[in-house]
């Protein structure tokens, strides 16, 4: 069985990927990894860059992985991080992912993410992404102030990313996108992942915008399974 170790997009916590967890079969199951300053890690310190989150969540995966092979899947975000993660692996000596699996998300060559704005309101109003799908909680003043630290913090780390390295990793890559997602945008910026591994890549659209996986997990649970 391959362990699929799941990663969220930014301000989301490991529970986007709970339906995933009753869809296991003696092929994969999902192993949602959580990081901090979220659910039930809500107390902890949010990862102040990327080389500190990286090494935190191969340090988490390892953990999860326990010897047994593995993929990560990140959305997002969460493409990013998964990314880092494999690249912090590499250099650690290992071990390394089946499968790199980046979701929703223009390869690391392509940056240009603003942070949010200090002002409460006008970070919330500024979230377009799908009419706001997947940040509903964020209408809610006493979630609002809970979650939004959270986003917050994911948000800079975007905005200050710079990729530890641009050569190609020794790890098979699928990217994914939603066909009318308009920031994993332009197609040429989000198939450049292509770049980034020596060994097989794959490229799949599915239907649906930036947060498409909230309205197929089932669907994208099986064309992972099928990247196995």
């Amino acid at each position: 069985m391959t362990q699929v170790m799941c990663l969220p997009y930014a301000g989301a916590g490991a529970g986007v990927y709970r339906p995933w967890k009753a869809l296991a079969s003696d092929r994969a199951r999902a192993v949602p990894i959580q990081l901090p300053g979220r659910e039930e890690e809500f107390t902890k310190a949010c990862w102040a860059d990327f080389a500190e989150a990286a090494a935190g969540t191969a340090e988490r995966i390892v953990a999860a992985a326990a010897g047994e092979p593995f993929v990560i899947f990140g959305h997002s975000f969460g493409a990013l991080l998964a990314y880092e993660t494999v690249r912090h692996l590499l250099a650690a000596g290992g071990p390394l992912p089946r499968r790199l699996i980046v979701s929703g998300s223009r390869s690391p060559r392509h940056r240009g993410y603003l942070p949010l704005s200090d002002n409460d309101d006008e970070a919330v109003a500024g979230l377009e992404l799908d009419g706001q799908r997947g940040f509903e909680a964020l209408n809610h003043p006493e979630l609002r102030a809970l979650l939004l630290p959270v986003l917050r913090a994911d948000a800079r780390l975007l905005s200050t990313y710079e990729p530890s390295g641009l050569d190609p990793l020794p790890v098979p890559l699928t990217a994914l996108r939603g066909t009318t997602d308009t920031v994993a945008a332009p197609v040429e910026e989000w198939d450049d992942w292509k770049t980034f591994t020596t060994e097989e890549y794959t490229a799949l659209h599915l239907p649906g915008g930036h947060l498409y996986l909230l309205d197929a997990m089932p669907e994208l649970w099986r064309v992972i399974e099928e990247q196995l």
